[in-house]
């Protein structure tokens, strides 16, 4: 896990930091410890275990251009023209041999980037490294951070140190030095714009800044972090080839060893294992130069001997270069999760070898210096930050009303229905993973003397659940009534709707879903995000929680098929986040006859991070590829849907008049005698709704 150091006024980020060791040490638990666990590991040794390495270098163009590909799909593509940076200087503090600017200038429309820039006093053009930051409480301006930068300015470096997006003062509030993590980058997850892609857009924005300065040689330019600052190196250097260095810090492992392990959010590539692992994205970087720095003491999936895998991986491909010095190194030092003096002095060697062409690439002794106190370096101090500055959660939520106007410009039936076809197979495919159920089997079946049937089953290979059924006595063939249920406690309300429904002659089965109640895994919550690991290591493999839930409910109607028969009527009711579920499992399964949700969450568009939500929920893409909560509800066709209640993003509740408007698509797409909206529904009322095909 990226070590988060000095976060003490942040409630979720002291979570995160409390929970590190611990988790991070799960990576090296056996599978049969957590079954989830041992399921994704093995799912990621399928896909990854027939790689091949590339034999010449013109396979390795083929497969480079192929796996550039497939990153910038992850990522969500990045604009075709980018805007005009329009830098603003802030103001100059002079220093002993150089000076610090304090700057901005625009990466997106109306998206400020906040810099501080190193400048030797010293002729250019000049070697230049960007500086980006890790999960350090005060980011650029960090001790960390302001240390290699006066040494670099002080080996004659031009230095450019940025705040990445949502964090330093680029956080949800002026006061900034917030966590960007967790549940506000998972904001961007449902736009398909992961904060890893804009992170490597951002930083190629830094180096068309860098390009404008005349002190610069546009020719001689690197890029350095650590933690999830070297996350964002690595990245970046491997796709923008300006970067002539990359040294990326605490943070080379492998991605499978990221399974077992809790990461930031701004680290997860979705579905990177279906089409790679980390050896190739260090060969990106060939011929340009590449040294990796690792730390004895740091976590699994960053150690020395995980890094090694890919670096061993990778040495193969820049030697296809054959230029001089362009096999990777990899240089580890005695230290915990860090950005130490020795750590610098080994990269200050590394950037005036190729940057400048100079010394054999010995470390370089760490010039002295003094740093300032953060706040002096801040662009905006105190709460002096522009009041329309944009968040992480408002970017998404821009991006969001983007893509919903294009969805809702079909408004007539006539416009809508021929496109369902091919939004149900986006749904399944690109933003569930697949949900058809592979080859469910029953491994138990138990009666017990109340009447409940107890099935145990494996809806895939790897994965063992359970659900309970209680016959219904009085009708030959009833309806049959599926409760999904996210949350480890089984709400009042439930309860009582199962009690109505046996009441009214229906069958209840009540499915316990993977990777959750009492198989959730015991330390899964991150700050906001109750299922924060398991949803990530779902997103590695590229098969999203939500896709894998959508298919343990199809998995459970084949088993329920053959006790009851083909044309047995089923419903579907998913209560609070789980109806996201229902309605995808209904959208993709015909069998469902009536889909219905009960106070679950309306909009995935908001400009605040989510409360009260699942991450696994947040399927990548979704709203770009199949739209809003209203239009997965279109998908159901002619089949029955009702709503009862909603929240927003935060977990708030919606007002009848406010349920109606975020459902308004829908009732426009919809027949209203199929498609049931209201606020409030008496469970007796319910119950009857949904016993009826």
């Amino acid at each position: 896990m990226t070590r988060i150091g000095g976060w003490p006024l942040l409630r979720w980020v002291l979570l995160l930091a409390m929970i590190g060791p611990s988790v991070v040490n799960d990576c090296e638990a056996q599978p049969g410890d957590y079954p989830f666990l041992g399921f994704v590991r093995a799912e990621a040794k399928k896909l990854r275990g027939g790689d091949q390495p590339s034999g010449s270098l013109e396979e390795w163009n083929s497969a480079r251009s192929a796996l550039r590909a497939r990153l910038l799909e992850a990522w969500g593509g990045f604009p075709e023209r980018p805007c005009d940076l329009q830098p603003r200087l802030i103001e100059t503090i002079p220093r002993d041999g150089y000076r610090i600017e304090k700057l901005i200038f625009q990466t997106l429309p109306d998206v400020w980037m906040t810099a501080n820039a190193y400048v030797p006093d010293l002729p250019g053009p000049l070697p230049a490294v960007l500086c980006v930051h890790g999960h350090w409480r005060e980011a650029k301006t960090s001790p960390h951070i302001q240390s290699r930068s006066i040494g670099l300015a002080k080996l004659g470096f031009f230095v450019l140190a940025v705040d990445a997006l949502g964090a330093g003062e680029r956080g949800l509030s002026p006061a900034g030095n917030e966590y960007h993590g967790e549940m506000v980058a998972a904001t961007l997850l449902p736009v398909g714009k992961p904060l890893s892609g804009l992170q490597v857009y951002e930083n190629q924005r830094a180096v068309d800044y860098l390009l404008t300065r005349s002190e610069v040689d546009p020719a001689r330019i690197g890029i350095t972090g650590a933690s999830g600052g070297g996350n964002q190196t690595m990245y970046a250097g491997a796709w923008e080839e300006r970067f002539q260095a990359v040294v990326p810090v605490c943070s080379v492992g492998n991605y499978q060893a990221y399974l077992g392990a809790a990461c930031c959010m701004c680290e997860v590539v979705p579905g990177a294992l279906q089409f790679t692992e980390e050896g190739n994205i260090l060969g990106l970087v060939a011929p340009r130069g590449l040294m990796v720095i690792s730390a004895t003491d740091d976590s699994h999936q960053f150690s020395p001997g995980e890094a090694r895998q890919s670096i061993l991986a990778a040495a193969p491909l820049f030697g296809m270069y054959q230029a001089s010095r362009s096999s990777p190194v990899h240089t580890v030092i005695k230290s915990p999760h860090d950005y130490n003096q020795k750590m610098r002095e080994a990269m200050y060697g590394f950037m005036t070898l190729h940057l400048k062409q100079q010394g054999n690439g010995e470390p370089i002794p760490e010039p002295a210096h003094e740093t300032l106190e953060p706040e002096r370096l801040r662009c905006f101090p105190g709460n002096t930050r522009p009041e329309n500055w944009l968040t992480i959660p408002q970017l998404a939520a821009r991006e969001g009303r983007v893509l919903l106007a294009g969805h809702e410009s079909l408004k007539s039936r006539n416009a809508w229905g021929p496109g369902i076809a091919a939004r149900r197979a986006a749904l399944d495919r690109k933003s569930l993973g697949g949900t058809a159920p592979r080859q469910p089997r029953v491994l138990q079946r138990t009666l017990e003397e109340t009447g409940l049937e107890r099935i145990a089953f494996e809806p895939e290979p790897g994965i063992q659940l359970e659900m309970t059924r209680r016959p219904a006595k009085t009708v030959p063939k009833p309806a049959v009534v599926l409760l999904l249920n996210l949350e480890p406690e089984w709400p009042e309300q439930l309860g009582e709707l199962e009690q109505a429904l046996r009441a009214a002659g229906g069958e209840v089965v009540v499915l316990s879903l993977r990777a959750t109640g009492s198989r959730q895994y015991p330390r899964d919550r991150v700050g906001r995000a109750p299922d924060h690991n398991t949803a990530e290591w779902s997103l590695w493999l590229g098969r999203p929680l939500l896709g894998q839930w959508v298919l343990d409910v199809r998995a459970s109607l084949d088993l329920l098929e053959e006790i009851h028969g083909k044309s047995t009527p089923f419903a579907v009711l998913g209560h609070g986040s789980a109806g996201l579920i229902a309605l995808c499992a209904g959208a993709l399964d015909e069998r469902v006859a009536h889909v219905a949700t009960w106070n679950s969450l309306a909009s995935y568009v908001t400009e605040l991070p989510y409360e009260q939500q699942r991450l696994g929920t947040l399927a990548p893409g979704i709203v770009r590829d199949v739209g809003d909560v209203p239009q997965l509800v279109t998908l159901l066709g002619g089949r029955k849907g009702t709503i009862v209640g909603g929240v927003d993003g935060q977990g708030r509740p919606l007002s009848r008049e406010q349920l109606q408007a975020a459902y308004a698509f829908a009732s426009r797409q919809s027949d209203a005698s199929l498609l049931q909206i209201t606020a409030v529904l008496p469970v007796d009322e319910l119950a009857r709704r949904l016993l009826v095909p």
